[in-house]
């Protein structure tokens, strides 16, 4: 693919989502390796280890690849990111939009055996939509109105309106389908999945170990006797290990590591992502409730220079919205380049000629670019009399005040999803359940993510998310950078996974090791 530029012409379409009906009698896409190859263990090198176990809370991207191979949902993405079955085979809306009704599979079982079935989906929706649950995903379920289990497989979602997005919201880890007999105690040290892999073993901070899961409900069954995630702080350590043999397949976020790693028995795949690079600003803190102190911040700060600086010039400077079928244009902005004059006159209207110290966290672990976007973000900031007092943090620290919404500003890496309300519904809603993190709500974002929801042409979605954006980025609610690549490294033994724009690991389950 080309620099910073999806290539495939076909994944805009696949990733314009309507509410309608789909119905398969397979399980996931699969891709078989070499002849012969089954069984074996995959060592997957990890920079950091997973902050919770448990997939409703789950933020952190090294959680959320370990706990996708373990938990099952009702729908999936494919590689292309189209919406599948997945542990529901079929759904269908009725005409007003207002009912949506699972089919399940039968036969398929948790890891502890216990079957699985129509109590376990509404006692997980019926959970994630319990506030007292603190699930991340929560908001996007805000459109059901009840769940229904008129018998064991089947589900009915009663909705207030049209949901074009549920489908799609659906399909992410954080909606993973528990057994209605497991707490969240429980499952934070003894995962319970109907997923590809099972829980084996887990050495904290060291690696934590899967078994392949022969009741797995695909059509095919994972052809790995097992994966382990080990647990490597250091990008170019998990090189070394690779070259050594002792780690056969990881996600690199440098990519001056994945060019060194390329050659020998290392093959890089290079794959561009929805996730995005963004200095966010709470504007409830710090002097940020002030749009001109946030519109000086956009000002001062080429985007360009910190993708060149953080990232070798690998990706493309992005604005709000990275899915293809509903993209930002990054130049609709009020500075889409750098301007001090224009930062020193927003300065000016905030009362603050004489500049401001704003503070952020930044993670170090979770992904290889963050303390140098810190470092280059506060260089340039000092330019515009603004001091960016950086506070580096180990992942799961960052992770923990990022969800409690205790900073000014953070440098983070935020996943992107292929629908903009599973995206953002959650983060920039008066009521969305991340709106303490994203620290910035308006009467005019709630109206437009309602219309998103309820409208199910592409089209007419495209044009109201474009609104979104332009909300979002007229007052500078948080400061969109970059999209970049995940480097897949893989040994020569292994065959058969498929990287993701998503940067999920699924496709561990159709992975053959020689």
């Amino acid at each position: 693919m080309s620099r910073g530029v999806f290539s495939a012409i076909g994944i805009a379409a696949a990733l314009s989502i309507s509410l309608t009906s789909c119905s398969s009698s397979s399980g996931p896409a699969t891709t078989t390796g070499a002849a012969g190859t089954t069984g074996g263990n995959l060592v997957v090198g990890v920079t950091s280890d997973p902050d919770t176990l448990f997939p409703w809370k789950a933020t952190q991207f090294q959680a959320v690849n370990v706990l996708q191979n373990i938990y099952g949902t009702l729908t999936e993405f494919d590689k292309d990111l189209n919406v599948v079955p997945g542990l529901a085979e079929s759904w269908k809306t009725s005409k007003d939009g207002r009912t949506l009704t699972f089919v399940l599979r039968q036969g398929v079982t948790y890891g502890d055996g216990s079957a699985f079935d129509s109590k376990d989906v509404k006692s997980s929706l019926d959970a994630i939509m319990d506030e007292s649950t603190a699930a991340v995903a929560a908001t996007s379920l805000a459109s059901v109105k009840s769940v229904d289990a008129p018998d064991e497989h089947t589900v009915v979602l009663k909705l207030s309106g049209p949901d074009a997005a549920l489908p799609a919201n659906l399909a992410t880890i954080n909606m993973a389908m528990l057994s209605s007999d497991d707490t969240e105690e429980k499952l934070n040290t003894t995962p319970n999945g109907t997923g590809p892999f099972t829980m084996k073993k887990r050495v904290a901070s060291q690696s934590i170990t899967l078994a392949r899961n022969d009741k797995y409900w695909g059509a095919e069954k994972p052809k790995l006797d097992g994966v382990e995630f080990r647990v490597i702080p250091d990008e170019s350590s998990i090189v070394s290990a690779m070259q050594s043999g002792n780690v056969q397949l990881a996600i690199f976020n440098d990519p001056l590591v994945a060019q060194t790693a390329q050659g020998g028995s290392i093959t890089i795949a290079k794959t561009p992502q929805l996730n995005y690079h963004a200095l966010q600003l709470n504007t409830r803190r710090g002097g940020l409730d002030d749009v001109n102190v946030r519109l000086a911040i956009q000002c001062a700060i080429d985007r360009k220079q910190v993708l060149d600086t953080a990232a070798l010039s690998e990706g493309e400077v992005t604005g709000p919205i990275t899915s293809p079928a509903f993209k930002s244009d990054p130049q609709q902005r009020p500075c889409p380049t750098r301007d001090l004059a224009k930062a020193a006159e927003y300065l000016g209207k905030a009362g603050k000629p004489n500049g401001l110290t704003v503070k952020a966290i930044v993670s170090q672990g979770e992904y290889a670019t963050s303390v140098n976007e810190g470092q280059n973000l506060k260089a340039q900031l000092a330019e515009a009399k603004i001091t960016l007092d950086l506070e580096v943090l180990e992942s799961g620290a960052f992770v923990d005040r990022w969800v409690a919404g205790d900073f000014d500003a953070a440098v983070a890496l935020n996943g992107g999803r292929p629908d903009p309300d599973g995206m953002y519904g959650r983060y920039f809603t008066s009521k969305g359940n991340l709106n303490k993190v994203a620290g910035y709500s308006s009467p005019e974002l709630d109206k437009l993510f309602a219309e998103g929801k309820a409208t199910t042409d592409p089209a007419a979605r495209k044009e109201i998310y474009g609104k979104v954006s332009a909300e979002l980025e007229n007052n500078a609610a948080w400061i969109w950078l970059f999209t970049g690549y995940t480097y897949t490294g893989t040994t020569s033994q292994v065959k058969g996974f498929i990287p993701m724009a998503s940067g999920s690991l699924q496709y561990l389950r159709t992975t053959t090791l020689n």
